[in-house]
């Protein structure tokens, strides 16, 4: 294997996502999550209720991939499926409210897989946020592209909330 310090800046990120994400699904586990079921709650709690079709194409996942991921969440009762009014063929998912709950605990755990790591994580988050949002308006798809979107007005939109109590 090359000296890490030839290794290019895409595998160095790759890799590092790699490791955080085992890490990070070592404490999941005992929740019954993984990153995946994460990535599944996280979607539905900015979007709300939609079918299963449209959240493996916001995950980017094959339509069967989802449904396991879904499946596992269903039996730890995390999220709701229900059969679309509209469409019979087509399944609703909603996130439950223990989802709700878990996914606070998750965001909580993914928090300490980097507590004691030599970096300043909330520096690392700000710039890889930076990097998210541009190269999302450039390369993802017009769904993924909202969720960050999303998640950004949101975030903006807290702070001017907690600078008005202020």
């Amino acid at each position: 294997m090359p000296d890490i310090e030839r290794w290019p800046t895409g595998r160095l990120l790759s890799t590092a996502a790699r490791l955080v994400e085992h890490a990070w699904n070592e404490k999941l586990s005992s929740l019954g999550l993984t990153h995946a079921g994460v990535i599944a709650l996280e979607v539905l709690a900015v979007k709300g209720p939609i079918t299963q079709v449209l959240l493996a194409q916001i995950v980017r996942v094959q339509a069967q991939t989802m449904g396991k991921t879904l499946s596992r969440l269903e039996a730890h009762g995390y999220i709701e499926r229900s059969r679309s009014l509209s469409d019979r063929r087509s399944q609703i998912v909603s996130l439950s409210e223990a989802g709700t709950q878990v996914l606070d605990t998750a965001e909580r755990l993914e928090r300490e897989v980097l507590g004691d790591s030599p970096v300043d994580a909330n520096a690392l988050r700000g710039e890889l946020k930076v990097l998210v949002r541009a190269l999302s308006e450039k390369h993802a798809s017009p769904e993924v592209h909202d969720i960050v979107a999303g998640a950004a007005s949101s975030v903006l939109q807290a702070g001017a909330d907690g600078m008005k109590r202020d």
